[in-house]
C-alpha cells in the first residue's frame, strides 16, 4: 500500500510514518503551514522524511489559517495550561483543520498515484476535536470515494483513531520511533513547556506506556497535578 502520511512533526504522526515505513510502503510525508504558532514542528517533520528517505512536501495554507480566527494556535490568544479533557482546551480548535488538510492530501495522493493517505488522529483527541473522531474519518473516506470516483481509488489509513496516545507510544517504540526527534508543544518555545494540553498528554502517555520519556520539559512535573486532581507538592 503506497501511502502518503500527513506529518506535523509530532509524536503521533512521526510514529505513524515509522509504522507505515515498517509495515507498508511509505512514499512521502506531507506537512501544512497553516500559520500555527508552533511552526517549528515542521522542522521535525522534515527530519523524519530525511531519516526515512522519502520526499517531504510542505503546503502553505497560512492565508487560509489567517481567516480561521478564534484559535489559540493561529490567533493572538494564549495557549491554556491543563489537560486536554478540559473545556478550556476548546480554544485550541482550528475549525475544519483536518477536513481542509485531508482534502488537499487526497488530491495529491490521487495525482501521484498513491493508494492511501495516512493520518494520526487518535482516541485522546475525541473530546476536543470533532474532526478526529471515527465518525468523521468514516464519513470523509466515503465522501472522497465519491469525489474521486472513476479517477482514483485512495483509502484513508487511520490506525490510531480508536486507541490512546499511550498505545501510540507503545507502537512507536516497537517501530523504532526516535521520540526525542518529535515536537508536541503548542506554545512553540525553545523547550516543551510541560503545561499545555499536548505536553501534559505526551508526558502522561509515556508514563502509562511504561516507556522512558526523552523530552526536555520546562515544567516536568505539572502533568501530575492535572491528571490526578491534586498538586505535585501534595503528592510529595
Amino acid at each position: 500500500m503506497n501511502t502518503i502520511v500527513i506529518c506535523s512533526g509530532g509524536l503521533d504522526s512521526v510514529s505513524l510514518a515509522h509504522k507505515v515505513a515498517a509495515e507498508h510502503q511509505l512514499v512521502g510525508l506531507l506537512s501544512f503551514d497553516y500559520g500555527q504558532r508552533h511552526r517549528k514542528e515542521l522542522d521535525f517533520a522534515a527530519a523524519c522524511a530525511r531519516r526515512l528517505g522519502v520526499a517531504h512536501q510542505i503546503i502553505d495554507i497560512s492565508n487560509i489559517g489567517a481567516h480561521l480566527t478564534g484559535s489559540a494556535l493561529t490567533d493572538d490568544i494564549a495557549v491554556p495550561d491543563g489537560h486536554y479533557a478540559e473545556e478550556t482546551m476548546r480554544v485550541t480548535v482550528v475549525p475544519n483543520r483536518n477536513a481542509i488538510m485531508l482534502a488537499i492530501a487526497f488530491g495529491l495522493a490521487a495525482a501521484q498515484k498513491a493508494d492511501a493517505v495516512g493520518v494520526a488522529v487518535h482516541g485522546g483527541d475525541h473530546f476536543i476535536y470533532p474532526d478526529c473522531r471515527p465518525g468523521f474519518i468514516d464519513a470523509f473516506e466515503a465522501m472522497q470515494s465519491q469525489a474521486l470516483d472513476g479517477y482514483a481509488s485512495v483509502s484513508l489509513y487511520a490506525p490510531y483513531v480508536r486507541i490512546s496516545k499511550a498505545d501510540i507510544v507503545t507502537d512507536g517504540a516497537s517501530n523504532g520511533t526516535p521520540f526525542a526527534e518529535t515536537w508536541s508543544c503548542y506554545k512553540g518555545g525553545a523547550r516543551h513547556c510541560g503545561r499545555c494540553g499536548t505536553c501534559v498528554e505526551r508526558r502522561e502517555a509515556f508514563h502509562l506506556a511504561g516507556v522512558a520519556d526523552p523530552t526536555d520539559y520546562e515544567d516536568p512535573d505539572f502533568w501530575v497535578a492535572v491528571t490526578t486532581g491534586f498538586s505535585v507538592s501534595e503528592e510529595k
